[in-house]
């Protein structure tokens, strides 16, 4: 089954990861089929997908392999690996378009342990270097979450630990705030 997408920059195709394959399904939204599969060359469980700002590489998370895959939306070929941090899950692309802060959830599988190895890598998308890594003080397990819309503050789930990571982006600062879970949902 599909998992994530992320569509062309012309929204011609989406790319959706398939984690319980190990790969990649790219569709064609106009012609309505799909138009092929990428099995990827390591890992094997992708997660989170995006596309870089220029709208020519997508990169797709995967928690077995320890980072970012690139792919070339339009040949729909594997380009490259960028090594971020066992358990990468979550992308989220900063609000000037300049880095990617990618979850790693510190273990590469569904299920893990409380006060993981968990982190925060931060791409530049220019160089598709890791500028910095933020480990998650204490230990865990950052997941799914999104950027404030100044983009100073990157909120993340702690997927293990019933938390939720506050990250200051400009100093890399970490706060983990516990949440208690109730009946009718989760209280901070």
């Amino acid at each position: 089954g599909i998992n994530h997408a992320d569509f062309s920059i012309d929204g011609r195709f989406v790319i959706f990861t398939c984690e319980y394959k190990g790969s990649l399904v790219k569709i064609d939204l106009v012609g309505r089929k799909v138009l092929g599969y990428l099995k990827l060359s390591k890992g094997r469980m992708p997660q989170d997908v995006r596309i870089s700002p220029d709208g020519k590489t997508f990169y797709i998370a995967d928690m077995k392999a320890a980072g970012l895959f690139l792919v070339d939306g339009d040949r729909f070929v594997e380009i490259g690996h960028i090594k971020t941090g066992l358990g990468a899950h979550g992308l989220y692309p900063s609000r000037d378009g300049t880095q990617l802060y990618v979850a790693n959830r510190g273990v590469a599988r569904v299920y893990g342990p409380p006060k993981g190895k968990g982190s925060v890598s931060v791409v530049d998308f220019a160089t598709r270097n890791v500028v910095t890594t933020w480990p998650i003080p204490g230990g865990g397990s950052p997941d799914m979450g999104n950027i404030s819309i100044d983009g100073k503050t990157l909120w993340l789930s702690g997927r293990y630990d019933d938390a939720v990571y506050v990250i200051n982006t400009i100093t890399g600062t970490v706060k983990s705030i516990p949440v208690k879970k109730e009946p009718h949902g989760l209280t901070v």
